[in-house]
């Protein structure tokens, strides 16, 4: 079982990596099991995305296509936890490959299971990302 101070390295770790794009080096930060949740309505993407290999190839490869390569970054702005969840607040920010620069905040509930990053719920400004994208 890990701390909540154990956990908030583990998401800030997650956050690093994800911003990297390195999809293998994603694939190690996340458990079998997991599971990610846009949480959001009519927007490409929305819905559940499991397990881990679902996540990465089917959802994150997709979804880091339509960035210039080495975007998007992610900024993590506030970070706080309880028990085996953490709560962020960060910023993604990169350049598009319509030529749009994107530049969204978001808020993320992460729970922690076994040392990797098992169920992501996302919340973001999905308008937004219609709208650039």
């Amino acid at each position: 079982m890990t701390t909540p101070e154990q956990n908030e390295q583990i998401v800030r770790h997650f956050f690093e990596v994800l911003s990297s794009g390195h999809l293998e080096n994603i694939r190690k930060t996340l458990h079998p099991d997991a599971s990610w949740t846009p949480m959001v309505k009519d927007v490409p993407g929305a819905g559940v995305h499991a397990p881990r290999d679902v996540i990465v190839d089917q959802f994150l490869a997709p979804v880091r296509g339509i960035f210039e390569d080495g975007d998007p970054k992610t900024t993590v702005d506030n970070l706080f936890a309880k028990g085996n969840q953490v709560c962020v607040e960060s910023r993604g920010q990169g350049k598009l490959r319509n030529g749009n620069v994107y530049n969204n905040q978001y808020c993320w509930v992460i729970e922690v299971k076994d040392g990797l990053v098992w169920k992501i719920r996302e919340y973001m400004d999905s308008h937004y990302v219609m709208k650039v994208v």
